[in-house]
C-alpha cells in the first residue's frame, strides 16, 4: 500500500471518528433538552456508554490497521532487499562461471574472476547468516550461555573483520579501550552485535570513513561501549523504530545502501538476551549517531 494509499485510510477513519462522536454527542443533547424531569437516566447511560464504546472500537480499529499497514509495507521491503541482495551476487558468478566456460582467460584474469565469486559467496553468505540470525534472536525460548568475556579483545578481532572486508585503513575505526574491561555475555553473541553496530556504523558513512570505538566503565556494575560514526544520521523522529524488525531509517538511504533492516533488531534481542540494553542517539540528518550497548560487568 501506497503512502497516498494510507493517507486516504487515515483521513476516512478520522472523518468516521467525528461522526460517530458528533451523532453520540447530538443523541445526548436531545435526550436531554426533553427537560431533567423527564430524563430516563438509564437510558442516557446507556447510550453514553454504546458511544463511548463505538469510538474507543474505532481508535483501536484505526491504530491497528495502520499498524498492520506498516508491517505489511515492512515485510515487502524486505522481501524485495532479500531478492536484491540474493540475485545480485548470483547474476553476478552466473556470469564469471558462463566466461570461464566458454573462454580461457589469462591466469591473471582468471584469478581476478575467482576472487570477485568468492566475493559474491561471502554476500551470499551473510545475507543468509543474517536472517538466521534474525531468527534465532527472536526465539524467546533460547538463553544466552553468559560466560566472561574480555571486552578489548573481542573488539578487536570485530574491528579486524569489519576493515579486512570493506577494505578499510587501520585509522577508519579506532578503539578506546581499558584491555581489562571484561563483561559477563556470550562471545559469540556480542559478536554478532558489534559487528552489526561495525558494519552500519560504516556503511552509512561517506568516505573517508572515521568511526570510534570508546568503552566505559564499569559504573555501578555496568559496562558502556559505544560506537560513533560521522555518517548520515538518523531522524529523531525515527530513534525509537530503527530496532524494529524489517525497519530501514530514511528512504533516500534506503535507496544507496543495500541491507535488509534486520541488522539493529538482532542487534536489541541479543543485548537484552545478555541483560543488557541499546540506545541510539543522533542530533539528526547529516550528524552522524551514536549507539550505546549497556551490558553487566564481571
Amino acid at each position: 500500500m501506497t503512502r497516498r494509499s494510507i493517507g486516504f485510510l487515515a483521513t476516512l477513519l478520522t472523518v468516521l471518528l467525528l461522526v460517530v462522536t458528533s451523532l453520540g454527542v447530538g443523541w445526548q443533547l436531545l435526550v436531554l433538552n426533553r427537560g431533567i424531569e423527564d430524563v430516563d437516566w438509564a437510558l442516557v447511560v446507556a447510550g453514553a456508554t454504546g458511544s463511548l464504546l463505538i469510538v474507543v472500537g474505532l481508535v483501536w480499529l484505526c491504530v491497528w490497521l495502520l499498524r498492520e499497514i506498516g508491517a505489511n509495507q515492512r515485510q515487502r521491503a524486505f522481501l524485495d532487499a532479500v531478492t536484491h541482495e540474493m540475485k545480485t551476487p548470483l547474476a553476478s558468478m552466473r556470469l564469471y562461471l558462463d566466461t570461464l566456460d566458454r573462454h580461457d582467460p589469462e591466469p591473471v584474469h582468471r584469478r581476478e574472476f575467482l576472487g570477485n565469486m568468492r566475493g559474491d559467496l561471502e554476500r551470499l553468505d551473510r545475507t543468509v547468516e543474517q536472517v538466521l540470525a534474525a531468527a534465532r534472536a527472536e526465539d524467546r525460548r533460547a538463553r544466552a550461555q553468559l560466560e566472561r568475556v574480555s571486552l578489548s579483545d573481542l573488539l578487536h578481532r570485530c574491528i579486524a573483520d569489519i576493515q579486512e572486508t570493506h577494505q578499510l585503513p587501520a585509522h577508519a575505526v579506532a578503539l578506546e579501550s581499558d584491555p581489562d574491561a571484561q563483561v559477563r555475555g556470550s562471545a559469540g553473541e556480542l559478536a554478532v552485535v558489534f559487528r552489526n553496530l561495525l558494519e552500519n556504523a560504516v556503511k552509512y558513512s561517506d568516505a573517508p570513513v572515521e568511526v570510534s570505538v570508546r568503552v566505559r566503565g564499569p559504573v555501578d556494575g555496568r559496562v558502556n561501549v559505544e560506537i560513533r560514526d560521522r555518517g548520515v544520521g538518523i531522524p529523531s523522529d525515527e530513534l525509537h523504530k530503527i530496532f524494529q524488525r524489517f525497519y530501514r531509517a530514511g528512504r533516500d538511504v534506503q535507496r544507496t545502501a543495500s541491507g535488509l533492516g534486520l541488522g539493529l533488531f538482532i542487534v536489541r534481542n541479543l543485548v537484552r538476551r545478555q541483560g543488557g540494553r541499546v540506545v541510539a542517539r543522533s542530533d539528526g540528518f547529516g550528524q552522524g549517531s551514536r549507539f550505546v550497548v549497556t551490558l553487566r560487568a564481571c
